[in-house]
């Protein structure tokens, strides 16, 4: 599955980008996660359904406890590449 994801709360600033990072190279997502410049967080995640329904649950519950997540819109993109590892984009 790969989905495009925009993040919207208290994640900039917040130490929010790595630990989502961290939580996809944990569970095996690959994909990329990036500050925008409206205070979102946008993230492309590809990984199986169960990998990416596992990302999505604790992203909606960060352990990060400066981090705070409102809203995840979330779309199936199937024009997303292939990543070898999950990366922070600046």
């Amino acid at each position: 599955m790969k989905l495009h994801l925009n993040v919207s709360g208290r994640v900039q600033g917040v130490g929010f980008r790595y630990t989502t990072q961290q939580i996809a190279s944990e569970i095996g997502i690959t994909g990329t996660v990036k500050n925008e410049s409206d205070g979102t967080v946008t993230i492309e995640a590809v990984g199986t359904d169960k990998q990416i329904n596992q990302f999505l649950d604790q992203l909606k519950h960060p352990q990060n406890p400066f981090a705070k997540v409102e809203h995840i819109e979330q779309q199936e993109d199937a024009t997303i590449k292939d990543y070898e590892r999950f990366k922070v984009v600046y």
